[in-house]
């Protein structure tokens, strides 16, 4: 990966003060349970850069992200995989000397432009004002990122007092091509959230929430597609619980299949939330609300094999961890949905075209109301807000609707 001269990593003045430091990086990263190979691969990312920043004669206490870039930039001409892999150990690296001189960590923002500027502010706006949760505001931002970075092409700025109804028919009219109804409807949401920001801000003088239409969704068109009690069961058992990623999806796979916890609700949980004595599992749900439910005894014995013999020491508390290192939590739901598509594509089934971790609360609503349960019942399992969310299930049992439904002419 590198062609300088690494033979510095195996120490000598040419690291000066580097060389403790680094020794100690390494031994830093052995225990968090980067592999050898990986280690000796950001020892010789890591010595030359030492080498580099002595010879330009920067000291340890003086170290940022500027010289991080410099570095990477020397030769511009090699590929982008090399450059990013160079960047990530060294961000690390810095991360690491920081802690371990007892500095702050604070990233080191360069002239932000104008629109990271107003990102920035309507992340705070919804995060502060509106409420949301730190997925939803990652969902929200890559389409007000890909709606300012047009207009900053079109027009060379992102002026918010410059945008007028116009502007926003113009762009809606360039993406609803080959465009799903689901995208759609989240594009409106978002551009209308945005826009109601601008003007309570001050930062736009007309309200153009109104000039972004409403994309019909009709709620009962479709019926959510499921599987039925075999199917979860042969999903289940096609996960290898004879190795440790097999044992931590496999606990996954049960509160998704026996609670039906949402993805997020899921890579939430935290070993606090467990509550062993009583059998209930705390679930932190849509809008930071706390739900108690049953630890259900099947759960419990795969989160206790999990947790005693796999998920080893970490100073995250969330309950499922990576399997590689860094040994953090997982990332978000979308580590939750990767783990049941897999599964899925184990056993043979179908993975729906998004949310494949939802199939799992379909499922469960469609089994219990084929078992008389009602919908107050399901709504409160579901833990939905309203009971107009969980009617959509009231049309799944399809053998009760015969009984009802008229002959065709």
């Amino acid at each position: 990966m590198i062609t300088d001269n690494v033979f510095a990593a195996k120490g000598g003045p040419l690291l000066g003060p580097f060389n403790i430091h680094l020794d100690s990086f390494l031994t830093h990263l052995r225990i968090e349970g980067y592999a050898e190979r990986t280690l000796r691969k950001k020892r010789a990312i890591a010595a030359v850069f030492a080498r580099w920043s002595v010879g330009k004669q920067i000291s340890v206490d003086d170290l940022n992200e500027l010289h991080l870039t410099a570095f990477v930039e020397r030769r511009p001409r090699r590929g982008k995989y090399r450059i990013k892999a160079e960047l990530a150990t060294l961000r690390l690296f810095l991360k690491y000397l920081r802690a371990e001189l007892g500095r702050p960590i604070t990233p080191l923002r360069i002239d932000a432009s104008p629109v990271d500027r107003l990102k920035q502010r309507y992340m705070d706006y919804l995060r502060k004002e509106r409420g949301l949760t730190e997925n939803t505001i990652r969902v929200y931002l890559p389409f007000i990122h890909h709606f300012l970075s047009e207009q900053v092409a079109k027009t060379g700025c992102a002026s918010p007092e410059a945008l007028d109804a116009i502007t926003v028919r113009d762009f809606l009219i360039d993406h609803v091509s080959s465009r799903s109804r689901e995208y759609l409807r989240l594009l409106a949401t978002v551009l209308r959230s945005f826009f109601r920001f601008l003007f309570l801000r001050g930062e736009a003088a007309i309200d153009l929430s109104p000039s972004v239409p409403t994309v019909r969704r009709w709620r009962e068109a479709t019926v959510h597609p499921y599987l039925s009690p075999e199917e979860v069961e042969s999903l289940l058992s096609t996960t290898d619980r004879s190795i440790p990623r097999g044992r931590r999806d496999y606990a996954i796979l049960l509160l998704l299949a026996r609670l039906g916890l949402r993805a997020g609700e899921v890579v939430a949980l935290e070993l606090g939330d467990i509550h062993w004595r009583t059998g209930e599992i705390v679930v932190r749900g849509k809008g930071r609300v706390l739900n108690r439910l049953p630890l259900l005894s099947d759960i419990g014995e795969a989160l206790a094999l999990y947790i005693s013999k796999d998920r080893g020491a970490s100073a995250s508390r969330q309950v499922f961890l990576r399997m590689f290192a860094p040994r953090a939590g997982l990332a978000g739901p979308c580590a939750v949905g990767h783990i049941v598509r897999l599964a899925l594509r184990r056993a043979g089934l179908r993975s729906p075209s998004r949310s494949a971790a939802h199939i799992f609360r379909h499922s469960l609503a469609t089994r219990m109301i084929r078992h008389g349960a009602s919908i107050a019942e399901i709504s409160e399992i579901l833990r939905h807000r309203s009971q107009s969310s969980t009617a959509i299930y009231a049309k799944v049992d399809f053998e009760a609707l015969r009984g009802v439904a008229r002959s065709w002419p």
